[in-house]
C-alpha cells in the first residue's frame, strides 16, 4: 500500500506543478469482500482492476452471486490540489454503483456498460489520506436495463477507474460521462467536408474562459485553428460551437480507416484544460435497393457479433484481450460487428476506429429471446433508465467513425406491456442526438417494431432451433415479396459448435442438447453464405458469433454455461472450421489453405470425402505423399475430393497451393474395427435426427 501512496502523492505534484488536466491509474492497489461479508477484521483480497467476482459464472452456475461487492482502496491527495478540481472516472461498474468518500456519499450510478464520472472534490482531505469506498451491485432490478439476456451479468468494476484533476475551469466531465468535446462532420463528399465541434465547459457563474480548437490531420499538421472568448451562465456553463472545413478530405473507410484530430483547449480560472479527440470523415446510407453505402459506394456487410467476455477472467478484459478479438476479426475478413447486447469497452471501439471495422452499438433492451422472462418493464423507473443509457452510449460513443449503427433492441415482444411507445421515443433520442447514425433493432417475430428503426435485422436460425438450414433461402424470398420496401438484415445466424465432436453422417442436432458436431455449424454456415452472397438482399448480416460466450443458465452443447456459437471458442485458442470458410469468402489478401475435419483425426471408413477451404485459384491434396489431383475453386472457396482411399491405420493428408507455396497438413487414422460409442446426453437424449421441412419464421 505504501507504494501505491508514494506513486500517486510523486504524480499529482508533478501535475500540480501544470496546472492542467492529468489523469492517473488508479487500477492498482484495491481491497474486494464480497458483499455477506460483515466482519470489521475482514481486510478483504488484494486485487487489481479491471476485475469481477463471477468466476461462479464460469462454472456454469445459474444461480451465480448477484449482489453487493465492495471495493476500498486509500490515496493520498497532497495539499497542492487545493483549488482544484478531483473525479474519479469509471469505465464500467456493473449493475449500481455506490461511491464513498471518507465515509462521505459522492454519488450513484445506474447501468453496467458505459463510464461515469463522480466529482470528489468537497469530500477529499488535501494534504492527508483518503479512503475509497466503492460498493457495486449486480442484483437483478426490475428498473434497471437489463431484464434478462442469454449472457452472464458479471459483478465488478471490470472496468479501469482513473482520478482525473483539472482546474476549476474545466472541459465538462458530468456530460453523459463524455469527454464534454463533440465533433460532428457533415455536408461530406470527396471534395469538401464540414466539421462542426462543441465543446461543454464548466466553472465559476459568470467567468469569462477562452476556448481554442486546433483541427489537425492524421500526421498531426495543424490544418486551421479558432478561439473564442466566453461567459459562462449562472450556473457555471457553457457550451462553445467552431466550425472549419476540409477541402478534399481523405475519406474514413474500411480499407483506409483515416482519422483527423480535434483539440479543445479552455483557459479560465486556475489554468488550462485539454481535451483531443480523435474522429474520421465519411458518410454512409442504405439505398433503395438495400444496399449499405459508405462513402456513395456500395459495401458488402461481412459482419460478426461479438459478447464482450472471456474464458477465466469474464467480463474484465484488458488491452490485449480486445486487441486480440480485432486481429481474428481482422485474419477472417471481418468489416463489420454487433457489439451484441450492450456498449462495449471504448477501447475495443478505438481499435475498430483504427482497423476499418464498422460498428452496431446497442443498449441492453434486451428480450428473452426462447426464455421466458420479459426484457421489458412498464414503469417510469425503466423508461429513465433506458433513456439515460442511450444517452450514455450516444455521448461517450459519438466521435467514433467506426459507430455507424445505434442499435434500439434486441428480441424484444409485444405480448403484455407494449414496448412500442419506449421504442419509438429511444428511436427519436438517437435520430436527434446520434450525429446522424441510421438506427437499428434486432427482432425475431412480426409486429411494429420492425417498422420503427431506420434499419431492422431478423435473428434466423432455421436449420438449428428448427427447420433445415436450406429453408434459410425460402425466408428470404418470402422476406422481400412481402415487405419489399422494408430495409432489413439478418442480425444473428449461426449454429453451435464443440471442437471436439464429430460424426459421420449429417443431421440436424438437438440444439438444447448435448451433442453439437462442429460439422453440423461448418455446413449451415455454407448454406447461408452461399445464398447471401448469390442474393445480396440486405443491407447486412451478422454472424452469430465471432466467439463462443459465457451463459451460467445454459445446459447445452459440449460445455455447460458456454455459448458454443462462436467461430472460436471462448479462449480464443481455437479457430473452427467455419472460421476458415469465412476467411476463405471474405479475406482475399492472406493466402492460406485449411484442410476441413481434420480434428476429426480417426475415423472408421477407408473411403472418404476431404475438403479444403482456401482463398486461392487450385489446391491440391496428397495423401500419404500420392498427388490425389488439383482442384478448382467453387467460388466458395471449397474444394473437394470424393471417394479418396485411406490405409488402415495413420494417414498424412496435405493440401498445397501451387502458386504460393502455402499448405496444411493433417493426420487422419482409420480404425475400421473400432465401433465408436453413442454420445452421452443428460436425461438419456439421444442424437437428433432430420427433421421435415418447416416453414421459416421470424423466431428464435
Amino acid at each position: 500500500m505504501k507504494r501505491y501512496l508514494f506513486s500517486l502523492t510523486a504524480f499529482v505534484l508533478s501535475a500540480a506543478a501544470y496546472a492542467q488536466r492529468e489523469s492517473v491509474s488508479l487500477d492498482r492497489g484495491w481491497s474486494y469482500t464480497p458483499g455477506w461479508v460483515m466482519s470489521l477484521t475482514d481486510a478483504g483480497r488484494p486485487v487489481d482492476l479491471p476485475h469481477t467476482w463471477n468466476t461462479d459464472a464460469l462454472g456454469a452456475r445459474p444461480d451465480y452471486y448477484r449482489g453487493v461487492g465492495n471495493y476500498l482502496k486509500i490515496i493520498e491527495i497532497p495539499e497542492e490540489w487545493q483549488g482544484r478540481r478531483l473525479f474519479l472516472r469509471f469505465g464500467g461498474a456493473n449493475s449500481v454503483c455506490n461511491l464513498y468518500v471518507n465515509g462521505k456519499h459522492a454519488g450513484e450510478h445506474r447501468g453496467g456498460y458505459t463510464a461515469f464520472a463522480c466529482e470528489i472534490t468537497r469530500h477529499v482531505n488535501f494534504g492527508g489520506r483518503n479512503t475509497l469506498l466503492v460498493k457495486v451491485n449486480n442484483s437483478p432490478a426490475l428498473d434497471l436495463l437489463p431484464l434478462t439476456g442469454d449472457f452472464n451479468i458479471y459483478g465488478g468494476l471490470y472496468r479501469s477507474v482513473e482520478l482525473v484533476t483539472t482546474p476549476a475551469t474545466h472541459i465538462a466531465l458530468d456530460d453523459y460521462g463524455s469527454c464534454g468535446l463533440y465533433v460532428t462532420p457533415t455536408h461530406v463528399s470527396a471534395a469538401q467536408a464540414d466539421i462542426n465541434t462543441l465543446v461543454g465547459v464548466r466553472g465559476g457563474s459568470g467567468e469569462m474562459a477562452v476556448v481554442t480548437f486546433v483541427l489537425r490531420d492524421g500526421e498531426g499538421n495543424t490544418l486551421d485553428s479558432l478561439t473564442r472568448r466566453v461567459k459562462l451562465d449562472s450556473k457555471g456553463c457553457a457550451d462553445i460551437a467552431a466550425s472549419f472545413g476540409i477541402s478534399q478530405p481523405r475519406l474514413w473507410s474500411t480499407d483506409d480507416p483515416y482519422l483527423y484530430d480535434m483539440e479543445a483547449r479552455v483557459s479560465g480560472s486556475g489554468g488550462y484544460d485539454t481535451v483531443k479527440q480523435s474522429f474520421g470523415v465519411r458518410w454512409f446510407s442504405v439505398d433503395d435497393q438495400n444496399r449499405f453505402l459508405l462513402n456513395g459506394n456500395p459495401v458488402r456487410i461481412q459482419g460478426v457479433c461479438r459478447v464482450e467476455d472471456w474464458d477465466g477472467i469474464g467480463n474484465a478484459l484488458r488491452p490485449q484481450n480486445h486487441r486480440r478479438d480485432v486481429e481474428l476479426m481482422k485474419e477472417m475478413g471481418v468489416n463489420a460487428v454487433r457489439c451484441a447486447y450492450f456498449p462495449n469497452d471504448p477501447y475495443f471501439l478505438d481499435l475498430c476506429d483504427r482497423a476499418g471495422i464498422l460498428v452496431w452499438s446497442e443498449i441492453p433492451l434486451v428480450g428473452a429471446g426462447q426464455y421466458r422472462d420479459k426484457g421489458f418493464s412498464d414503469s417510469e423507473g425503466f423508461w429513465n433508465d433506458a433513456r439515460r443509457q442511450l444517452r450514455e452510449m450516444i455521448h461517450q460513443f459519438y466521435n467514433h467513425p467506426s459507430v455507424v449503427w445505434w442499435g434500439i433492441f434486441d428480441q424484444l415482444t409485444q405480448r403484455g406491456d407494449d414496448p412500442l411507445t419506449l421504442v419509438r421515443e429511444l428511436n427519436k433520442i438517437a435520430r436527434e442526438e446520434g450525429g446522424g447514425r441510421l438506427t437499428v433493432a434486432a427482432s425475431n417475430q412480426d409486429g411494429d417494431l420492425n417498422f420503427v428503426t431506420d434499419l431492422i435485422g431478423f435473428n434466423q436460425f432455421m436449420g438449428w432451433i428448427s427447420g433445415q438450414p436450406e429453408d434459410f433461402a425460402g425466408w428470404t424470398s418470402d422476406l422481400r415479396k412481402g415487405f419489399p420496401t422494408l430495409k432489413s438484415g439478418v442480425s444473428e445466424y449461426g449454429a453451435g459448435a464443440s471442437v471436439y465432436q464429430w460424426e459421420d453422417s449429417l443431421c440436424r442436432p438437438d440444439y438444447a442438447g448435448a451433442w453439437h458436431p462442429e460439422q453440423w455449424q461448418t455446413a449451415l454456415h455454407e448454406t447461408y453464405w452461399s445464398v447471401i452472397a448469390s442474393k445480396p438482399s440486405f443491407w447486412g448480416t451478422f454472424v452469430w458469433t465471432m466467439f463462443d460466450y459465457g451463459a451460467a443458465h445454459r445446459t447445452d452443447g459440449a460445455r455447460p454455461g458456454v455459448a458454443d456459437y462462436g467461430l472460436v471458442t471462448f479462449d480464443r485458442s481455437v479457430r473452427k472450421d467455419a472460421f476458415y470458410f469465412y476467411k476463405a469468402n471474405w479475406n482475399a489478401s492472406e493466402p492460406f489453405v485449411h484442410i476441413v475435419d481434420k480434428r476429426y483425426d480417426v475415423r472408421r471408413n477407408p473411403s472418404q470425402t476431404l475438403r479444403v477451404f482456401s482463398n486461392q485459384n487450385d489446391v491440391e491434396l496428397f495423401v500419404n505423399g500420392v498427388s490425389q489431383g488439383l482442384r478448382v475453386n467453387d467460388g466458395l472457396g471449397r474444394f473437394v475430393w470424393e471417394n479418396v482411399a485411406l490405409r488402415r491405420g495413420a494417414n498424412t493428408v496435405e493440401a498445397v497451393d501451387p502458386m504460393t507455396g502455402r499448405r496444411d497438413k493433417a493426420v487422419i487414422t482409420i480404425r475400421p474395427q473400432t465401433v465408436l460409442p453413442e454420445p452421452s446426453l443428460p436425461g438419456g437424449a439421444g442424437r437428433s435426427t432430420p427433421s421435415s421441412r418447416l416453414r421459416p419464421a421470424n423466431k428464435q
